[in-house]
């Protein structure tokens, strides 16, 4: 179970959460097999995932994060309720490539830079939010800052980190976000920037052993900050046999009869958790119409 931790200004000119989402990721690696970078990558995705979908105001809203790249690693997909909890999925889970410039992992080289990161947003309307902004280094990050500056016009600060073991286990894994209202002035942007100037990396910070609420109320030192909320966030995927059946019932009756006159169970795998829902013949035939 991870941890997100909400604080705010004195002046309520700007938010800022932190999340320790080490057994979240921890889980991903689990679940999809994930070489070290791709684990990195995708972790990051859901990370920011995560703290978007916190800042959700209804239950049953949801966002969702898709990056197309064009790097190896292929599509990522990342997706959170209201609450943080997400889940997530890979095109492509191992990747092998070098340590990059800086002796890290090259996430952006795996997920590439010719491509979009796209937000959708459901929030029970009849139409989701759809927001689409091209890819700045693959790195997400810097990309998440990008959607938010460009997509919703809203100042915008974004930390993810995931620093996994030689044996591809998760050390650990976080973030924040930090957003200023439009009536933030200028002294308050002055210290968030100087906040941000002397910040060390989210992994750093954590394997010194920094919680959240620590990390979020750093970020808003010098502006009088109070915890403002928290929750406990997990990986968390929502596929059940009645939404599989639905899912098998848009195929159509043709495809529903053709596929029981095969005579074999047919067996369908959530993409987010890898659980299998079997469906006999006589099951098939029985969701036509």
């Amino acid at each position: 179970m991870g941890i997100l931790k909400r604080a705010i200004a004195k002046d309520a000119s700007v938010v800022a959460y932190a999340i320790d989402a080490t057994d979240i990721v921890a889980e991903i690696e689990r679940i999809h097999q994930t070489s070290a970078v791709v684990t990195a990558a995708l972790g990051r995705l859901s990370i920011a995932a995560s703290l978007m979908g916190y800042g959700l105001k209804s239950d049953g809203d949801s966002v969702t994060l898709r990056v197309k790249g064009g790097g190896p690693a292929g599509q990522l997909v990342a997706v959170a309720d209201n609450w943080g909890n997400v889940k997530a999925d890979v095109e492509q889970p191992v990747v092998e490539l070098p340590l990059n410039a800086m002796g890290k992992l090259d996430v952006g080289g795996a997920v590439g830079t010719d491509g979009t990161l796209s937000v959708v947003k459901d929030l029970g309307l009849k139409e989701p939010y759809v927001g689409m902004v091209p890819l700045v280094s693959g790195e997400i990050a810097e990309d998440i800052t990008q959607y938010f500056v460009t997509s919703e016009q809203t100042a915008t600060a974004c930390g993810l980190g995931v620093l996994v073991n030689p044996d591809l286990s998760v050390q650990v894994a976080g973030g924040y976000l930090i957003q200023l209202l439009p009536f933030a002035s200028d002294a308050c942007i002055d210290t968030i920037e100087n906040n941000l100037k002397n910040l060390p990396p989210v992994t750093a910070m954590m394997t010194q052993g920094m919680t959240t609420e620590e990390i979020a109320l750093r970020l808003l030192e010098g502006l009088e900050p109070n915890l403002l909320d928290e929750g406990s966030v997990r990986y968390r995927c929502d596929c059940s046999r009645e939404r599989t059946s639905r899912v098998l019932i848009a195929l159509g009756n043709q495809e529903l009869t053709d596929l029981a006159a095969e005579a074999k169970p047919v067996t369908v795998s959530c993409h987010f958790c890898h659980k299998e829902y079997t469906f006999t013949p006589e099951e098939l035939l029985a969701l036509r119409n």
